[in-house]
């Protein structure tokens, strides 16, 4: 995999590494441990996906046990409730599992010099761009259906209730994890924001990788699947798409760590050109990355952001 990489420069902003996220594989021992730490987590984000995407929450019960108030609708309500709630427990859950794996590919692609670590471990390349890839099709989803912040406010006011007739006997979310969720869910983005707040706890505990190889990293990550799909490496659809979410995502934590952010004139990431292909990208599917970097982040509305910057994104 090596063998990817030239540093030969040919152009101001180009990184010349060539990820090749349709082959990567895992090469040396410890690449393949960290491998199989991190896919065992990752490999359960499809289903994850599907579920939250048809997720149909209790709308109708929850309408009519509040407009139209009797035992047997709030029974009905609470029935429906209970498994929906279950659901969105296992959703959580598996942020805490992401959260745990996450800074093992830190240490792994961050530990050495980082341009030489993504293209020499591209597997965990890909890996670290499949958890941006998963964060960012997570929170979109989530994003676009009231129902999860809805069945959960409803629960949560249930709950008390509940407890108070000593009828929740048999219920396995009480209040401490219900308050953990429910901050988990109150974000517009919650994957992504577990991600940021797991770095920076990492990086403020010392997680022996220095902060700048981290950023260095993630600047390297979003020129690069800038360019790849620029320069059209990949004829797959999907694949461009999955490049984007990697250079969105990797943006996005950029821009909670470094102290300039990502949009200042100082910034290695070549934040013109990857808003620019995204504005560009065929069949408008990433209006959800562009508004990601429009409300995620937080420094786009500095002053010393430049001003055609803003435009982009206006």
């Amino acid at each position: 995999m090596g063998s990817l990489i030239s540093y030969i420069s040919n152009g101001q902003h180009s990184e010349d590494i060539f990820l090749d996220f349709e082959k990567a594989v895992p090469q040396t021992d410890e690449e393949k441990e960290v491998h199989a730490r991190v896919s065992a987590v990752l490999n359960k984000g499809p289903d994850i996906l599907e579920r939250l995407s048809t997720y149909p929450g209790c709308e109708e019960h929850i309408r009519k046990a509040i407009t139209s108030p009797s035992e047997e609708a709030e029974e009905a309500a609470w029935a429906a409730v209970l498994p929906s709630v279950e659901e969105l427990k296992e959703f959580y859950d598996f942020s805490m599992e992401l959260e745990e794996c996450f800074p093992d590919l830190l240490v792994a692609l961050c530990k050495n010099d980082p341009k030489a670590s993504l293209a020499n471990l591209q597997s965990l390349a890909k890996q670290l761009a499949n958890v941006f890839d998963f964060v960012l099709r997570f929170d979109d989803l989530k994003m676009v259906n009231p129902a999860i912040q809805n069945d959960f406010s409803y629960y949560r006011r249930t709950l008390n209730r509940m407890k108070l007739s000593k009828k929740d006997l048999n219920i396995s979310i009480r209040d401490e994890l219900a308050n953990r969720m429910s901050l988990f869910f109150a974000y517009p983005t919650p994957m992504m924001n577990v991600i940021n707040e797991t770095t920076v706890k990492f990086l403020s505990q010392g997680g022996g990788v220095p902060k700048e190889n981290v950023t260095n990293a993630l600047a390297t990550m979003a020129n690069v699947c800038q360019e790849m799909v620029e320069k059209k490496n990949f004829d797959n659809a999907e694949t461009n798409m999955f490049c984007l979410r990697s250079m969105t995502g990797s943006i996005i934590l950029f821009d909670h760590l470094h102290a300039t952010g990502a949009f200042s004139r100082k910034s290695p990431i070549y934040i013109k050109g990857c808003i620019t292909v995204l504005k560009n990208y065929p069949g408008g599917s990433p209006d959800g990355l562009l508004n990601a970097l429009r409300f995620t982040t937080i420094h786009l509305n500095d002053p010393d952001t430049p001003a055609n910057i803003k435009h982009l994104l206006d």
